[in-house]
Formats: C-alpha cells, sequence, structure tokens
C-alpha cells in the first residue's frame, strides 16, 4: 500500500513538472517570435547613406520671389519617404543627404533624377521700332540669353546725377550730394517653361529726362517714365509684340516685340 502511494505520489511529481516545463517553454516561446521581427527590423546593417549632388540651386529674387529649386527637391523627397529615413539639405554644398533602407533610397534617386533637370538656354530678341506720326524713324535690336526660371536683367540709357542737397563741409566750404538714376530702357525678364508653353513674365521700362524743370527748384529735372508690364506666352520663332510706349511730351511712340529661340 505504501509502495502505491509513493508511486502515485512520484507520477503526480512528473506530471507537474511537465506541465511547467510546457508553460515555460510557451511563454519564452511567444516573447521571442514577438522580439524577433524588431530586432530585425532594427538591423543597422539594413539602412545606407548616400549624398545626392543637385544641378538646380537656391535662389532669391526681390521680383519675382523665391526659387528653392534644392528645397523643393529636398521636400518632395522628405514628404514620399517614410517618416524613420533622414533627409537633410545641405545648401553650401548644393546636396541632398539621405540615410534610409534600400528600398527607400531607390525610391529617393527616382524622385531626384526626375526633378533635377539642367535648365535650358533661351535667346530673346527684343525689337524696338519708333515711330513719329506713324513714320518708321529708327529700329533697334537687343538680345539677351535667359535660362529657363532665372531672371534676368538688360540696362540701356544713361546715369543722371539729381541734386539731393547740401551740408557745410567745413573748409572745403558747402558740399552738394548727389545720387544718379538711370534713364533709357530697362528690361527686367523671367522666362520658364511648362509642359506644354514657354511662358514669359516682362517689364519694359522707358524714362528720359523732360525739356521742362519741375517747381521744387532748378537743379531738379522731371523724370518722365512709362511701364510695359505683363505675361505672355511664346512660340519659337514667332515675334511677339507686347505693346506700344508712347514717348511723353511728343508724337513718336515705341512698338515693343520680342522673338524666342532655344539655344541647343
Amino acid at each position: 500500500m505504501e509502495s502505491n502511494c509513493h508511486g502515485r505520489g512520484r507520477w503526480k511529481m512528473k506530471l507537474a513538472n511537465g506541465i511547467l516545463g510546457m508553460a515555460l517553454a510557451l511563454t519564452f516561446g511567444t516573447l521571442g517570435a514577438l522580439a524577433q521581427p524588431a530586432s530585425a527590423a532594427a538591423k543597422p546593417g539594413d539602412e545606407s547613406v548616400r549624398t545626392f549632388y543637385l544641378n538646380t540651386f537656391n535662389r532669391y529674387d526681390n521680383n519675382f520671389g523665391m526659387a528653392n529649386d534644392a528645397n523643393e527637391i529636398a521636400a518632395a523627397v522628405r514628404n514620399t519617404l517614410t517618416p524613420s529615413d533622414h533627409i537633410m539639405l545641405v545648401p553650401g554644398q548644393n546636396a541632398i543627404i539621405i540615410r534610409a533602407t534600400a528600398d527607400d533610397m531607390a525610391i529617393a534617386e527616382r524622385i531626384i533624377k526626375d526633378l533635377d533637370r539642367p535648365k535650358k538656354a533661351y535667346r530673346l530678341t527684343y525689337t524696338i521700332t519708333e515711330l513719329d506720326g506713324g513714320k518708321n524713324i529708327g529700329t533697334q535690336h537687343l538680345s539677351m540669353v535667359v535660362i529657363s526660371g532665372e531672371r534676368t536683367t538688360l540696362k540701356q540709357g544713361s546715369r543722371t546725377p539729381i541734386v539731393t542737397g547740401s551740408y557745410d563741409g567745413g573748409k572745403s566750404g558747402a558740399q552738394t550730394q548727389v545720387t544718379y538714376i538711370d534713364t533709357g530702357l530697362n528690361f527686367d525678364v523671367l522666362l520658364d517653361e511648362s509642359a506644354d508653353a514657354i511662358r514669359l513674365r516682362s517689364k519694359v521700362e522707358q524714362s528720359s529726362i523732360a525739356d521742362q524743370v519741375s517747381g521744387v527748384g532748378p537743379q531738379d529735372p522731371i523724370i518722365r517714365q512709362t511701364v510695359l508690364q505683363g505675361t505672355s506666352f511664346l512660340t519659337a520663332g514667332k515675334p511677339l509684340v507686347l505693346g506700344s510706349l508712347d514717348i511723353p511730351g511728343s508724337t513718336r511712340r515705341m512698338d515693343v516685340a520680342v522673338e524666342m529661340n532655344p539655344i541647343k
């Protein structure tokens, strides 16, 4: 009888140890399974660092606003990739540094390749025709090479001195303060392109000194000024008349036309 009790006790002990072993195995096995994907995803070898040097630049234009080509490319890459990737723009080197997985790096490379395109160059030729009473009295051609998306200016004329005041120079006597203003023709243009059109934003300004003087003082001239400003869509090789500038105080006027041709 005693032998049977001892046998049953040993059997119960073995059963309890077996159940405990199975519970521990299931517990640690589940934790291991849960921890495995996290550790695998955190492997540093899955990420790489690469530097992309860009053809585009950051520019600031007071008249036509900010044109942040490099910033826009970096923002496009940052908004496309996952938040865990790191994207940094280095303006001084005109480069973007990216730390990402291999799949995200391939996506970033494709985006940069599509957006970082070289700018096209165009030749703009302005034709200024001066008329007096409907009769052509002179034609002038002015050409400039412009880069798509970049502002270009051209000036032709004189710098006219204007007396702005005077001050006591001590032993040297009274000194006159003089400033200079530009008179003549001034062109301020920005040409950009889209998939099916080439847009020209231009400002043509003509200024001159009037024959009469102002009532402020005998040294203060009257500056006559005419401005032609607007947006036009150009076709290569086809002249476009932008408008006419009447020359104040005279019967003359200037017709302004522009022709655009790509430079290959």
